[in-house]
């Protein structure tokens, strides 16, 4: 029947899940909650999964492996040192067969306290490992977060690690093949290469943070900076505890432009999910801007899982992958959509609202304007990293809400990011909270560059600054 190996990559959130098998029988490792594709695989190749391995409890999605085995009858593995209320804990050493393939338990705390890895051997062609999957303790040009546990344990955390990295990974052979549970783009790691595979040798030779010494790992995980959104909580709770199944995508109703403008005063959070351009030329008043792919990186930040949340679109089309971002994230909530699009409010003669958008060119004519405050959303990394636009003040965009007391309300509000996605984000939220006079800077600090405006690098700031 030969052998079965697939990696099933789910865009945005960058996570990676994985299918092996020979001989009939497959595991899966890390399953998303719409866990239906892992099914497929294995039915297509006349393979049948009989166990589940999930590496860690994970932050940043809902883990699939209940719905899984419910629908597989499979049985799920995980980490012993985490007090699960599902599944079967598993040790140091426990080894499973698939006939000639051999997965073999590894304990590597330090992202989670239950994190394993499980190293993968072909045993009808060498007692050598062939692959590990790595979980969030090693990534492409990586390694895992070591913050999430708290502060007070991240001194604790980074050790682990760095134990778990060298004792347990670094030493198994060159050639062994790193399969790791996210890809670039991934929250959980603070610079995660675009690479789809990578070796333990590769990883030796060109990451630069597996040649530190352990004192200088542990000084640079803790002071690592990485943004940790508010959902991650929540996702901690549902994958300790176990997430309610899902059965089946949450049914979207089609809501008439009445019936929405009925939702505004009450409690129903209403996300637009069209382009910068689209929410600036004309949107609900009161509506939260994020753009469609942006939704599994930042609604996360913005939106509780209580009340109802409706969508805004211009064509309503591809709805089901949205609605998968939702639950991927435990936002079973998602009730229903404006019918018709955008183009049914206004045919309606309701109220309409806007933001304004500059080019570089009108912030470069306005940048010694008193009456202007520039406002940069980018994340502080990249803002010292890349530098920043004269006289800009910062605040990242997912922690603007807790930050509003600090921007001046008589002044025209000029926010900017990178690009102008998250710049929109922004401009929907203090146009939410009362701010009347917002501009988004569309093309960002990658448009002001390109239009040949400086960037102003700290140093560059010191340097030109009076003696005391």
């Amino acid at each position: 029947m030969g052998m079965l190996f697939e990696k099933i990559r789910s865009e945005i959130l960058a996570h990676n899940s994985y299918v092996v098998g020979a001989e009939g029988e497959a595991v899966v490792i890390d399953p998303r909650r719409d866990c239906q594709i892992y099914a497929e695989i294995a039915e297509s190749n006349d393979f049948k999964i009989t166990t589940i391995f999930e590496t860690h409890k994970n932050e940043d999605y809902v883990i699939g492996s209940r719905d899984l085995a419910r629908i597989t009858g499979a049985e799920i593995l995980h980490g012993a040192r985490e007090n699960f209320r599902f599944g079967t804990s598993v040790h140091e050493g426990d080894t499973f067969r698939l006939g000639p393939l051999e997965l073999e338990v590894i304990e590597t705390p330090g992202h989670t306290v239950e994190s394993i890895s499980i190293l993968l051997r072909d045993r009808s062609v060498s007692a050598d490992p062939l692959m590990i999957f790595t979980g969030d303790a090693l990534f492409a040009g990586d390694v895992g977060r070591t913050d999430l546990a708290g502060e007070s344990k991240r001194r604790e955390m980074s050790e682990m690690l760095y134990a778990s990295l060298h004792e347990k990974i670094l030493p198994l052979p060159d050639g062994v093949i790193v399969c790791p549970a996210h890809g670039a783009g991934s929250v959980c790691g603070g610079n995660i290469s675009d690479r789809e595979y990578t070796t333990i040798g590769f990883e030796k030779a060109a990451n630069p943070i597996l040649s530190m010494s352990k004192e200088e790992f542990v000084e640079y995980k803790m002071n690592e900076k990485i943004y940790e959104p508010p959902y991650f909580e929540m996702m901690r709770r549902l994958n300790r505890e176990g997430p309610p199944l899902l059965y089946s995508l949450p049914h979207l109703s089609a809501y008439s432009a009445r019936e929405l403008r009925s939702l505004l005063d009450g409690k129903a959070q209403i996300i637009d999910i069209r382009s910068p351009t689209s929410f600036a030329g004309g949107h609900i008043p009161g509506t939260l801007n994020i753009w469609r792919d942006g939704l599994p990186i930042y609604m996360g930040y913005y939106l509780n899982y209580d009340d109802p949340i409706v969508l805004v679109d211009d064509f309503n089309l591809d709805l089901d992958r949205v609605v998968r971002y939702c639950v991927r994230l435990g936002y079973d909530n998602i009730a229903g959509y404006l019918a018709d699009g955008f183009a049914a409010w206004f045919k309606q003669g309701e109220e309409i609202e806007r933001t304004g958008t500059w080019s570089p060119s009108d912030l470069a004519e306005h940048l010694d304007d008193p009456s202007v405050y520039i406002l940069d959303v980018r994340k502080i990394g990249q803002r010292e990293e890349k530098g920043y636009i004269q006289g800009s003040h910062h605040i990242y965009v997912g922690h603007l809400e807790e930050h509003l007391s600090e921007i001046p309300e008589d002044k025209r509000i000029v926010v900017h990011c990178d690009v102008g996605y998250k710049g929109s984000i922004a401009a929907s939220i203090l146009q939410k909270h009362g701010f009347s006079n917002v501009i988004n800077l569309l093309g960002g600090t990658i448009g002001w560059e390109a239009a040949n405006y400086p960037m102003i690098k700290e140093e560059e700031e010191l340097y030109a600054a009076p003696a005391a």
